[in-house]
This record gives structure tokens, sequence and C-alpha cells, in this order.
């Protein structure tokens, strides 16, 4: 078992985070970067490092000492467009912890790396004091993502079931679970 180190980015860490990211993207995804979602992965200092209530995680492999998992939390919640309406007015701004970017590269997984990048974005949200509710979506064709989020969380909408939906599924943890 590695001995992963997890701290909270620093700007030396944002070229490793932002490859993890967009590694991701274009591999799990396959959208590659799309600048309407995926903005701060280009500027991570500013969405997540700069604002109070925002944080980003990385993992760094004990023996390179390279990034190899990213988590981040913001306090935007999920816009309508594209999420359903009733999915943003339940989780709005401000008052929605947004958990964003678990992400590990393919060759660190099946480590408990993101259960651990969770559970500290988990004690930032609850210590943070603000947060009602904490909310994250997934896209369950990527590999391992939608169980492993059940294992966690609770779904709250399943856009495989609507007409025209973006067939993500909406998930909220419970703040102190």
């Amino acid at each position: 078992m590695h001995s992963y180190s997890i701290r909270a980015a620093s700007p030396d860490d944002l070229d490793g985070a932002r490859a993890v990211m967009l590694d991701t993207v274009y591999r799990d995804f396959g959208t590659g970067y799309v600048p309407r979602w995926h903005a701060d992965i280009i500027d991570p200092a500013a969405a997540y490092l700069a604002p109070a209530r925002h944080t980003l995680l990385v993992a760094l492999d004990p023996d390179e000492q390279t990034v190899v998992a990213t988590a981040a939390l913001d306090s935007r919640g999920p816009a309508h467009p594209p999420n359903p309406r009733h999915i943003a007015e339940r989780y709005p701004s401000g008052a929605t912890a947004q958990l964003r970017r678990v992400y590990v590269r393919p060759e660190h997984r099946r480590r408990g790396l993101a259960r651990r990048l969770v559970d500290e974005l988990l004690a930032f949200a609850a210590a943070d004091g603000g947060y009602r509710a904490v909310y994250l979506h997934t896209d369950p064709a990527v590999p391992g993502a939608e169980p492993f989020w059940r294992s966690l969380a609770k779904a709250v909408h399943d856009e495989r079931d609507d007409s025209r939906g973006n067939g993500v599924v909406h998930f909220e943890i419970p703040i102190g679970r």
C-alpha cells in the first residue's frame, strides 16, 4: 500500500493537478476540454485557491512526489441549464458545497485515494459552517464512478430517466456523515 500524502494544493501543484484533470476529461470522459464545463481546469488558482470557501486537494505519489489525484470543492451550486431546474433550485450557490474534479490517475486507482480525498473535502465543508448540502454529479459511463458515488452518497436524480437529460446522476452527501 502506497503512503500517499494529501494536501491543499499550492501554486506549485497546479501544473500537475491540471495535467491529471485534462488527462481525465480526454481519456475517461472522451469530451476533451470544453470551456463552458472545464474553465476551472485551466485556471484552478482562481477557481479553488483564491476563494476562501473553495479548496483543491492533491494526492502525491510517495516515491515521485508527483500529483496523481485531485479533488475540489466550491460554493457554486449546479446551474440550470444544463442541469434540471429542480436540481439547481434544491442546491443553490452559497449554501451548497459542490464536489468537483475527484480524479485519480488509472494506475493509482483502487487504493482508497478517492475516498480519502472525499473525506477531506467533507471535513472542509463541515468546518466552513455555512453549507447546508454537499452536492455532486457524475457521468455513469466512466468505469467505477457510479458505484463509488453510490457507496458514499444518495442519488437524488438520474438523468438517464429524462428524455432530454445529459445522462448524469446527481448525488447528495450528508454533511457530517
